[in-house]
């Protein structure tokens, strides 16, 4: 392994980590909510994104994401109030949301992802990159507006089915969505 790959690893694996723990997240809370403090939930999430912050200065917006996560568990652990668990998707919605966001002052984040299989973009490519970056902001400000109700006014059950299935569906219908408009651009240029 070179020293750039052996560095890279320990982000890569909180990264995976971090993963793993948003999407089991909804499950965790319905089946642990009524057992387990919420500081109890506190405390593992902000160990895993308080280790991601050591890792995150080469990842665009992963310091902010990380002093996001850290900032809503340490509300949870101070509130201790189950009702907060269910707020973690929104707040990752809204992360996204302001990370792609941010990223059309410059380079937009669809295109950078682009422009790692293809770097040289036409034109046209960078103004589509520009519009799939739009339609992602839509879909996680519709996501966390979805989230947000359902966890004020939602069974648990409503909320945890949507943030831990429908929400994904509807991702990779997005992602499917998008690759078969990119493929079909692409055939025309």
């Amino acid at each position: 392994m070179t020293p750039l790959t052996t560095s890279a690893l320990p982000g890569r694996l909180l990264a995976g980590v971090l993963l793993l723990a948003g999407l089991a997240w909804p499950f965790a809370v319905y089946l642990g909510s009524e057992a387990l403090s919420p500081r109890l939930f506190a405390v593992l999430l902000g160990g895993l994104w308080l280790a991601r912050l050591a890792f995150a200065r080469a990842q665009p917006g992963g310091h902010w994401t990380s002093l996001a996560a850290l900032a809503f568990c340490a509300v949870l652990a101070l509130a201790d109030m189950p009702e907060l668990l269910r707020w973690y998707p929104v707040l990752l919605s809204l992360t996204l949301l302001g990370l792609f966001a941010a990223s059309l002052a410059s380079t937009p984040l669809i295109e950078r992802l682009a422009r790692l299989q293809e770097p040289e973009l036409p034109p046209a490519a960078v103004r589509y990159t520009r519009q799939v970056t739009w339609v992602w902001m839509g879909f996680f400000a519709l996501n966390a507006g979805i989230a947000a109700s359902l966890a004020v006014w939602a069974p648990l059950a409503w909320w945890t089915l949507y943030t831990g299935l429908i929400a994904y569906l509807l991702m990779g219908l997005l992602f499917a969505g998008e690759w078969l408009v990119r493929q079909r651009v692409r055939r025309r240029t």
